[in-house]
């Protein structure tokens, strides 16, 4: 008798500890609501202007693949370059999402942007629309950030002859 309750207790035991190491993940939907909340603080931190909460929200490993150019690598170069897109223009930018997948600690999104640009030295204002590609990467903290943001603006169209 005794053998089986020291049996038991350990078997508990064992049980508890297993359970306590479990590795705790979000569902499909709270993952999804987490992306469309960053993604919203991101995009109000390039309408705004806002370059301290747009560095916040830019992962170390951040890299972004920009139409027409080369890759801008890392952090810094990002808040760089977008530092300086905010002292020269203001923006409108709308994205709209077509699907977004997540895969554990990783998440992909699809989708279309609309980007007004306003200079700020007069010019006038350009429209721009396009496509993007972005992946994003579980953070220790739980929460996302972008570490890949690719995207293709789509050519004006050709002039009549």
């Amino acid at each position: 008798m005794r053998i089986r309750w020291i049996a038991g207790v350990l078997m508990a035991s064992l049980v508890a500890g297993c359970a306590s190491t479990a590795v705790h993940r979000p569902s499909r939907a709270a993952d999804l609501a987490a992306l469309a909340a960053y993604n919203a603080r991101y995009l109000q931190s390039i309408n705004d202007g806002d370059i301290a909460t747009l560095s916040r929200l830019t992962a170390d490993e951040h890299i972004m693949i920009p139409f027409g150019g080369p890759p801008v690598v890392g952090k810094a170069a990002n808040d760089a370059g977008n530092g300086r897109a905010f002292e020269l223009n203001r923006f409108d930018e709308r994205w709209y999402p077509i699907e977004t997948e997540v895969a554990g600690d990783w998440a992909w999104a699809r989708g279309t942007y609309t980007t007004d640009v306003f200079p700020k030295n007069g010019d006038p204002p350009r429209h721009i629309k396009g496509t993007y590609l972005r992946i994003y990467k579980r953070q220790a903290d739980g929460g996302w950030k972008m570490i890949r943001d690719m995207f293709s603006n789509e050519a004006p169209p050709a002039k009549a002859p």
